[in-house]
């Protein structure tokens, strides 16, 4: 598959991995639409390429995927929209901070997944979900954040079944970053968690992940997985500066 002139949806497109994918995917040669709830950085975007066009939308709105698909009918859907959580340990937590991701990260998971099953997008289509390592293992200080992604893992295996059996010939898969980020709001505020928790340096705790991608090598590892036919069918995959890992059957 090659992306020149695709139309590539990328939610949460104007900060860390989503810029980053939005950047790769238009020097890919793709249309690229870009949503984001900030209109500076939206038009900051445009501005860095020719071949991106902004969305100002909140996605946690009930409505915000059926506004996106009347814009554009994407070949490729990436739900990359995330919310930081807040860091601390159970007892210091509330439900509202418990639930952030929740609300925003599932949510529009849910919204823009069952979008593409019911408009529907056109045969051929996928969905790609940006989850997290914290999926598989957990992730103590961050409230419900790897519950909501693994529920997003979940999600993406239940659209997948509902279009095997309607027939619609859709691809939903969910890639896992197995790495923390220090330029992504979110792992910079994990990294600092954990390395609070553990009593040592952000950048001690940093260490630990070997080859340690930055944003644009993720994002080019993610157009890998669009790009080359090898990954086409695999459901789950994982990312980090090892490469790229097939999961299913994990």
């Amino acid at each position: 598959m090659t992306l020149e002139s695709k139309n590539v949806m990328i939610t949460g497109a104007t900060r860390g991995l989503g810029h980053a994918m939005a950047i790769a995917a238009a020097n890919a040669g793709a249309k690229v639409f870009a949503i984001g709830r900030t209109s500076d950085a939206l038009k900051h975007l445009e501005n860095e390429h020719r071949g991106i066009r902004g969305l100002r939308l909140d996605v946690s709105q009930n409505d915000a995927a059926m506004i996106a698909l009347r814009e554009m009918q994407p070949d490729v859907l990436i739900l990359n929209a995330g919310a930081t959580p807040r860091m601390g340990s159970i007892q210091s937590q509330d439900w509202k901070s418990f639930s952030t991701n929740w609300e925003l990260d599932v949510k529009h998971t849910f919204h823009f997944g069952q979008a593409a099953l019911l408009s529907p997008l056109a045969p051929g289509s996928r969905v790609v979900t940006i989850a997290s390592g914290a999926a598989i293992g957990g992730s103590f200080v961050s409230g419900g954040y790897a519950g909501a992604k693994r529920m997003q893992w979940f999600l993406s295996e239940y659209m997948q079944r509902e279009s095997d059996d309607l027939g619609l010939d859709l691809t939903f898969q969910t890639i896992l970053p197995k790495q923390q980020f220090r330029e992504t709001a979110i792992g910079d505020a994990a990294s600092k968690g954990y390395a609070m928790r553990l009593g040592i340096t952000q950048a001690a705790f940093l260490q630990r992940f070997t080859n340690a991608l930055s944003p644009e090598g993720f994002a080019d590892h993610v157009m890998t997985v669009l790009i080359d036919p090898d990954f086409r069918n695999a459901k789950t995959l994982a990312i980090s500066g090892s490469g790229i890992e097939v999961m299913d059957g994990s």
